[in-house]
């Protein structure tokens, strides 16, 4: 079996260059191979040959682990586009009755990647804060909490007594990971691969992309830079009746160990069995955290995929993992604002106005109604008879609808360009979509958006509460 599957004690043993759990592989031979081994194709056209491939069910199920295993090995870009898929639907890039298979297999990528040894984790510690874990902290678990694409989590306690995390960073893997932003078979790979669900609009600049996908993964790789974006959301939202962020110890945090308060709840597969009444509750949090958040802060946390919060039972949700965060000025928040306002105007001209303005129609405009009619498919949830309930069917429709460059908007798609800077607007629209959905989350999104933009009355206990908080912090 998989060595990410034996029980502790009993996987292989890591050799120095070996390529074995937590030591990661550097070379752009070594780096590509894992997944080109699979059909001796590129790897980009193996992933995708596979996700399309119409086979028998064990075939696709087959194929589905294999593929969610090589991306989990292979550490950085690749196991962030197999993160991206296990949770974004992937809408006409895999056949319907095969959806649930890939999803099954690559969802292990959300939060239980392949660890690494206890004895490397252990040297990351020495080495980044000058003594072994067991003589840092007072306690220490050397088997992780949860392992993802850049590093592990550890349960510890401080000698003052403070529960704590420690995110501890892979050997190697940041040196990999530059690598990889460096191999063009590997970039190329991981475009293919989230093709299916980021807007493949025609005049967009691919290096643009791949210049502000450059930049994302790249601060990822320091954690003092998440260290400090982390501690921005938490200042922010410190005593919040509904969202919670740790607090950082910069003490004990480094550009490859960053340690947290520690926060127990229910993870994605667990909270998706609650009562529907209570995902709701969590859903309009997340929706009211994401989008309040850009509003008040002119910050996104650019990676909302389910590993990245904890569920309570009370209705509060816990936002880990701030190491891909945007920061738009304020003439940027006011641009989405007015634009998302004349969509749901009905103004064709304005809206046409607004994204002219932002570089999004670098030649030949798309014909005004037609783009108002592609812009407003997203804001059904706030156009449509309230309350909405975001499903699966709608995060598909979303993906087949607004970002095929053949489907029914295919006029205005490839007449539209992507500005670098706003990427992240699309991963965290269909993120956000797809947690939802995932929910089936069903609030009042209108009244709530018009809280935010237009200042209205909340209109939602979630709503009185955060008015009554923001009121007290004024």
């Amino acid at each position: 079996m998989p060595e990410a599957d034996q029980p502790a004690g009993q996987r292989t043993p890591v050799r120095a260059g070996s390529g074995g759990p937590g030591r990661i592989r550097t070379g752009r031979v070594a780096r590509a191979a894992p997944l080109v081994a699979l059909t001796g194709r590129t790897a980009g056209e193996a992933v995708i040959s596979a996700l399309r491939r119409k086979d028998r069910a064990g075939v696709h199920q087959r194929g589905a682990e294999r593929y969610a295993e090589s991306l989990g090995r292979s550490r950085g870009v690749l196991m962030k586009a197999g993160q991206i898929l296990s949770f974004v639907s992937l809408g006409s890039l895999v056949e319907g009755s095969s959806q649930s298979v890939y999803q099954a297999a690559l969802a292990r990528l959300q939060d239980d990647a392949p660890p690494m040894e206890p004895e490397l984790a252990a040297g990351v510690v020495t080495a980044e804060l000058g003594a072994p874990p067991q003589e840092v902290f007072a306690e220490f678990e050397p088997d992780p909490l949860a392992a993802a694409s850049i590093g592990q989590v550890h349960a510890a306690t401080t000698h003052d007594g403070r529960r704590v995390v420690v995110k501890i960073q892979y050997p190697g893997v940041d040196e990999a990971i530059r690598a990889d932003l460096a191999n063009a078979e590997l970039l190329a790979t991981f475009f293919q691969l989230i093709r299916g669900v980021l807007p493949d609009l025609g005049h967009t600049d691919a290096r643009a992309l791949a210049a502000e996908v450059t930049e994302r993964i790249g601060e990822e790789i320091d954690y003092r830079v998440e260290a400090v974006n982390q501690q921005a959301f938490a200042d922010a939202y410190r005593g919040h009746p509904f969202a919670r962020v740790p607090e950082v110890l910069p003490e004990y945090s480094t550009a490859r160990v960053l340690t947290m308060e520690r926060s127990d709840g229910m993870r994605w597969a667990q909270a998706r069995q609650a009562d529907q009444e209570l995902k709701n509750q969590w859903g309009e949090a997340v929706y009211r955290f994401t989008l309040g958040s850009l509003r008040r802060l002119g910050r996104f946390n650019a990676d909302p995929h389910p590993g990245n919060y904890l569920f309570h039972p009370d209705g509060t949700v816990t936002f880990l993992d701030f190491g891909c965060v945007k920061t738009w000025d304020t003439a940027q928040v006011g641009w989405m604002v007015r634009a998302v306002q004349a969509a749901i105007d009905g103004d064709a001209d304005e809206l046409l106005k607004q994204y002219t303005a932002q570089g999004f129609v670098p030649g030949e405009p798309p014909e005004p109604k037609a783009l108002l009619a592609w812009a407003r498919e997203s804001l059904a949830p706030v156009l449509a008879e309230q309350p909405f309930t975001y499903t699966p069917e709608f995060a598909a429709r979303i993906v087949d609808l607004e970002f095929s460059p053949r489907g029914p908007h295919s006029a205005v798609v490839q007449r539209l360009a992507l500005p670098g800077e706003y990427l992240a607007l699309s991963r965290i629209d269909l993120g956000l979509t797809s947690v939802l959905a995932g929910l089936h989350a069903a609030s009042d999104w209108r009244s709530i958006r018009e809280e935010m933009d237009l200042g209205a009355a909340p209109a939602t206990r979630l709503g009185e509460l955060e008015a009554a908080y923001r009121e007290a912090r004024s």
